[in-house]
């Protein structure tokens, strides 16, 4: 009953319209509703993995799995004509994929534990409080756990934007850096291809330098007759 109530106060926006919900594939039964309703268009919408499976943070992987597979035989793209099917069988899936990851799941599952400690905090209650057990107080955590993972998820974006400028930064200084060691490399080749021209000038200037001075020394020595 918890976990039904949890999926449905997490408003994550999955519900099975009526249309499809009669038209199930034989064999199968309905278990809750199913990812069929287009997403809201807001700035950062975060889904819920456990609320798109509708189910409860601590269930085993067994759970996860079996819920999966109902809930993907009732939305199938073959099964359904229902434009909003792919994207809703996606959202399915990656929920499924989520949950299955360890490491994923462990981060939703503290996000889910500080959004109920916030409210216990805020409302000055203890964890044997008489209101944490009450449809309210679901609906709240609902919308706390939503407040907190966007903010995780912004946070993210926020260092990972950060990163990329630093990442940016060293870039160009080592573009820089390269630019500079080929610019000398550059003049050093250069430099070395005009060596001998250098050499071949310096001495046709001097040796033009050593005629004039011959030739003046000449012209002081000449004898007056």
């Amino acid at each position: 009953m918890r976990s039904r109530c949890w999926s449905r106060k997490l408003k994550s926006g999955i519900r099975m319209p009526r249309s499809i919900a009669s038209s199930k594939p034989s064999g199968s039964t309905r278990n809750g509703p199913a990812p069929f309703e287009s997403p809201p268009k807001r700035r950062l919408t975060i889904y819920h993995s456990y609320a798109v499976l509708g189910l409860k943070p601590g269930v085993p992987e067994s759970d996860i799995k079996n819920t999966y597979r109902k809930k993907s035989l009732l939305i199938h793209p073959d099964k359904t004509k229902n434009p909003l099917a792919p994207d809703a069988f996606d959202r399915l899936k990656k929920a499924q994929t989520e949950l299955m990851d360890e490491k994923h799941r462990q981060t939703l599952d503290e996000a889910i534990a500080d959004a109920r400690m916030l409210l216990i905090r805020e409302n000055k209650w203890t964890v044997d409080s008489p209101e944490l057990k009450t449809p309210e107080f679901e609906r709240q955590w609902a919308d706390k756990t939503k407040m907190v993972l966007i903010d995780n998820e912004q946070r993210r974006r926020r260092q990972l934007k950060a990163q990329m400028q630093e990442e940016g930064r060293e870039q160009r200084k080592q573009d820089e850096e390269i630019e500079q060691r080929k610019r000398k490399r550059q003049h050093e080749e250069d430099w070395e291809k005009t060596r001998d021209q250098r050499i071949d000038s310096w001495r046709a200037f001097q040796k033009g330098k050593s005629g004039d001075g011959e030739k003046k020394k000449k012209k002081k020595l000449k004898p007056i007759g």
